[in-house]
């Protein structure tokens, strides 16, 4: 994406926005160009299989929506669920489940159903279903990944036979993008029990084994005409990057992510193989927990932070499919991206200063953790333990199987690496991973500032406003918070050509984990 693309992207998302909010109406009939046209081209071909490589799975995989922490759950999400809006390329929301979202302060909300919906098992959608989808992730017992994003609805009622009012504790312009999260997909009333996976989406649960396979067959009463193309789609885990590209040059499967850049040519030179690069803002960060002595001293961070040679990292560890990162987490291309938040030089001796100062000169650090299922955190962890040791600071590695490393390590050492897909907005972002109480709060830290901005920025619907307080919470994370982010990374999906239909959805791999939905099989 070029500076007139993202120029494009933010006016239009602008002029959306202000619509929606000045004419107090979101309808779908308009915004459905971009998913619909990839996937109804004369082209597209009925039937088929296709088999999906990921490279993250565990024992830990889910099928309930509100318990999906990695790329797989949310590609199993979209499978077998369907939202209330999707995000289209340029993540505007567009209607799915909703035939329109209607608001006119953007805290009080009508959303109207769409009609003739049916559940796999043939049960009609009702506005019961939405609202218990809605309410549930509040219940601490169902433990949601998004609970804090949850704790904004008030109230959710129905208004008429397939019309909801949803109201908000505060303002939040961006709901109809945060109803596109794969966590907010729509369930069945009072389920508690997802093994089966009963749900809208335009793939019927076929065989569920946690950390080795997933099939879904299609679902012949999908409320998309035409939809899907394929008869059934297998999702496997395959943690190994070059296991992976081997599978798909093999033909074992014909779609992997996760591409290591030395392995692009590997794959476009073969006859029959493609890379798609979606640019986004995908980044490997590295953590350091504030309840450890060391990892949580202010110095001990900043010194860390001066080891990343961010230049080096782009280019040799990522291949030039990144851009430079400042420690804080919205890409250069995002619209609220903060330009005058510089990134941290390379610099030993502002290093050696404060790690000096943290009292590790001549000692050990408690070991990083790196594994392959964080993008590049094997390579930034020898970067960084070979820059320490010239300013007397040793740093030990332990790397980990993929497999596991999201339940057994990240977050639970003082130094551990994260790999956060991009979220569709900044609200959803530095929720699930800045606030104070975020489950996913990486580090651990804690902002009261930062909290505040966060809830004014939800419910500010002035444009310039908003951008400044996001603008100052991207400053807050970058000089006080407890992560390293040297760059932002594209995601590499490798392919079969005979795949067709496949677009670049920044929001994630795999056309932002909706490529089951729209591709086809040309053979």
């Amino acid at each position: 994406m070029n500076n007139d693309d993202v120029k494009r992207v933010d006016s239009g998302r602008r002029d959306m926005m202000r619509h929606l909010l000045g004419a107090a109406v979101l309808v779908g009939g308009g915004g459905t160009s971009y998913l619909v046209q990839a996937a109804t081209t004369p082209t597209a071909r009925r039937g088929g299989s296709i088999r999906a490589a990921y490279d993250s799975s565990s024992t830990a995989d889910t099928l309930d929506p509100a318990k999906g922490s990695a790329g797989g759950d949310y590609i199993r999400a979209y499978m077998f669920y369907s939202g209330l809006t999707q995000l289209d390329s340029a993540l505007a929301p567009t209607m799915n489940l909703a035939e329109s979202i209607v608001s006119s302060d953007a805290k009080v909300w009508t959303i109207t159903l769409r009609k003739g919906v049916t559940f796999h098992d043939g049960k009609s959608l009702t506005t019961a279903d939405v609202i218990y989808s809605l309410l549930r992730h509040k219940d601490p017992k169902v433990a949601s990944k998004i609970m804090t994003l949850a704790e904004q609805f008030t109230d959710a009622k129905a208004i008429g036979p397939n019309q909801i009012e949803l109201t908000l504790a505060n303002a939040n312009a961006d709901l109809p993008v945060l109803l596109a999260d794969s966590h907010l997909v729509i369930v069945k009333d009072q389920t508690t029990d997802f093994s089966t996976a009963i749900g809208t989406g335009p793939y019927k649960l076929k065989t569920f084994q946690p950390g080795v396979l997933t099939a879904g067959i299609r679902n012949e009463q999908y409320f998309k005409p035409g939809l899907p193309h394929l008869d059934q789609v297998e999702l496997v885990g395959i943690a190994d990057g070059a296991a992976r590209v081997n599978a798909l040059l093999a033909g074992d499967v014909q779609l992997v992510n996760a591409v290591n850049p030395r392995s692009t040519k590997q794959v476009s030179s073969a006859s029959g193989f493609a890379i798609m690069e979606t640019k986004s803002g995908l980044y490997s960060d590295l953590i350091m927990r504030v309840d450890d002595p060391l990892t949580g001293n202010r110095d001990f961070v900043q010194g860390m932070k001066y080891l990343f040679d961010r230049t080096q990292i782009r280019d040799a560890v990522f291949g030039g499919y990144a851009v430079v990162g400042n420690d804080q987490p919205l890409p250069p291309m995002h619209r609220y991206y903060n330009a005058e938040v510089k990134p941290l030089p390379f610099d030993l001796d502002k290093a050696k200063f404060h790690f000096k100062n943290a009292g590790v000169l001549g000692k050990s650090t408690p070991p990083v953790f790196a594994t392959t299922a964080a993008n590049g955190s094997q390579e930034m962890a020898v970067f960084l333990q070979q820059a320490a040791a010239r300013v007397g600071v040793q740093i030990p590695i332990n790397r980990v199987p993929a497999d596991g490393y999201w339940s057994n390590y990240w977050m639970r050492r003082p130094l551990s690496f994260g790999n956060i897909n991009p979220r569709p907005s900044a609200d959803v972002l530095f929720s699930q991973f800045f606030a104070s109480k975020a489950p996913w709060n990486e580090s651990g830290w804690n902002n009261p500032k930062f909290d505040q901005l966060l809830l004014a920025a939800r419910a500010e619907t002035d444009e310039a406003k908003r951008k400044q307080m996001y603008g100052d919470m991207q400053q807050i994370i970058s000089t006080e918070g407890s992560i390293g982010i040297p760059a932002f990374v594209s995601f590499l999906d490798g392919y079969d050509k005979r795949i067709q239909g496949l677009k670049s959805i920044p929001t994630g791999p795999m056309m932002g984990f909706n490529f089951a939905e729209y591709v086809w099989w040309n053979a």
